[in-house]
């Protein structure tokens, strides 16, 4: 919470809003009464931090799954007061939750639109897929930063960028070949998935190198 911003959780936003198409999404943390947003891409004017009952997150949080809103003039989270997504101009909603490997959840990785839109099972897994390197690379940089490691996490951070990178190339392609469809079809969205994959891979090679390097530490 509270911390500064970080090129590789823009990153992460900027790709999440591009693949969705959607102009609005953000990584949020959330403690007891406040959401804190670690990264923002296309809210511009949004506080760093909220109250829980003025963010949807504050809902997506306590579920294991997405939490999908197409139509916020039409239905309401009784969780948070719903005056503040109408003044903003929010119109749809989905969010997925960060999971640490102790099973809390502790934010969200979310998409909002200004104009009414569903949400389909395919990006609602593709959401999902988003919000877990979201997670792995909060796990990551955690097991880095506990050992001191800032070099190795900035590593870490430069390969990842230029994977983002490569993945917002791919999406602009695709959009460009379904001509800026709101939302891939399920063979578009299985290329993308397959370069998610190969994200997780390399989060996970870091993750493995940090804990070696603290297993050593501790013996």
């Amino acid at each position: 919470m509270n911390t500064t911003p970080e090129r590789i959780f823009d990153d992460y936003v900027a790709l999440t809003a591009q693949l969705f198409n959607l102009p609005i999404s953000l990584i949020s943390l959330v403690d007891n009464d406040e959401v804190y947003f670690k990264a923002n891409s296309g809210m511009d004017g949004l506080p760093a931090t909220l109250p829980r009952t003025d963010s949807l997150c504050s809902a997506a949080v306590l579920e294991e799954n997405p939490v999908v809103f197409p139509n916020l003039s039409q239905e309401s989270c009784n969780l948070v007061n719903p005056a503040v997504a109408e003044s903003a101009g929010l119109q749809c909603y989905a969010g997925a939750p960060l999971r640490m490997p102790n099973g809390h959840n502790i934010g969200t990785l979310c998409v909002i639109g200004r104009a009414a839109r569903p949400f389909t099972l395919g990006e609602e897994d593709l959401l999902m897929r988003l919000a877990n390197l979201v997670s792995l690379s909060i796990e990551v940089r955690a097991a880095f930063l506990l050992h001191e490691q800032t070099e190795k996490w900035h590593d870490a951070q430069t390969q990842l960028q230029n994977h983002l990178l490569e993945a917002s190339t791919l999406a602009r392609y695709l959009a460009a070949r379904t001509n800026g469809a709101a939302y891939f079809s399920e063979d578009v969205q299985q290329t993308v998935v397959r370069r998610l994959d190969d994200i997780e891979l390399v989060l996970r090679r870091h993750l493995g190198a940090a804990q070696h390097h603290a297993s050593n530490v501790q013996l």
